[in-house]
């Protein structure tokens, strides 16, 4: 029988409160550095809602953009996933993710949902590698690096959608839902290289027990992002077949 997430739908009923809409955005030429881990078993489906099925192995996916130019100025924002899937798709849940930027926050969580708290990101490319390092709380949660970039391209890149952890007005009422995000990406630019991970807080993550332990890839990449309608929102606490919502804006 396939396994389901087991963590408790309580832990996603404080994420923002969701209002989609507006003018789309396209982000133009944004940095993105993704670095894959492998985690161990014993958090498998701890970190999950019962919505979603774990992806076998466990994976931890660590995203961050570097964003020069958007409506609501420059910023970065930093992400760690665990990949699951929804019914059958594949899709990466966020529970908590830092952005350095007061407007873009706000943007960003009230438009797709993003769970974004404040923090100080260093966000890096030199000829030997790449790295995001977030700060918080006075320490470091995150230190992730790509090391010796090789060019690719973007055609080799796949991200997946992600679901922010929000709420969203139901009957009066503001209800938890994941709000799945699938921005679409023209490169003009990709590298591929070695992950290494320095340095990873979970619980600054919103992800106790995540322990990545086995590197499984890193990319670089350039890349024009238009950031998507909203969609599909999924029900945190229904089975997999039945927690998925058409969304009305």
């Amino acid at each position: 029988m396939p396994l389901v997430g087991t963590r408790p739908t309580t832990d996603f009923e404080h994420g923002p409160l969701l209002r989609p809409g507006g003018e789309p955005w396209v982000l133009p030429r944004v940095q993105i550095l993704q670095v894959m881990y492998e985690l161990e078993q014993g958090a498998m489906t701890s970190l999950l809602p019962p919505a979603l099925h774990p992806t076998i192995p466990p994976t931890l996916v660590v995203t961050a953009w570097r964003v020069p130019e958007s409506p609501a100025g420059p910023f970065t924002l930093a992400e760690a996933k665990v990949g699951c899937r929804s019914g059958a798709r594949p899709r990466a849940l966020s529970v908590r993710a830092y952005c350095d930027s007061a407007a873009a926050r706000e943007a960003l969580a009230a438009r797709w949902g993003y769970p974004a708290s404040e923090a100080d990101i260093d966000f890096a490319r030199r000829y030997d590698r790449c790295w995001v390092t977030v700060r918080a709380g006075g320490r470091t949660v995150l230190d992730a690096h790509l090391v010796d970039p090789e060019a690719i391209s973007g055609a080799d890149i796949q991200y997946l959608a992600t679901l922010n952890t929000a709420r969203v007005e139901r009957e009066g009422t503001a209800a938890a839902r994941l709000i799945q995000v699938d921005p679409e990406y023209q490169f003009h630019s990709a590298d591929r290289g070695m992950p290494e991970l320095l340095a990873f807080d979970g619980e600054a993550w919103g992800l106790p027990g995540a322990d990545p332990y086995w590197p499984v890839s890193a990319s670089y990449a350039v890349a024009d992002v238009a950031m998507p309608e909203l969609r599909y929102l999924v029900d945190p606490a229904k089975p997999p077949l039945a927690a998925v919502e058409r969304l009305h804006a």
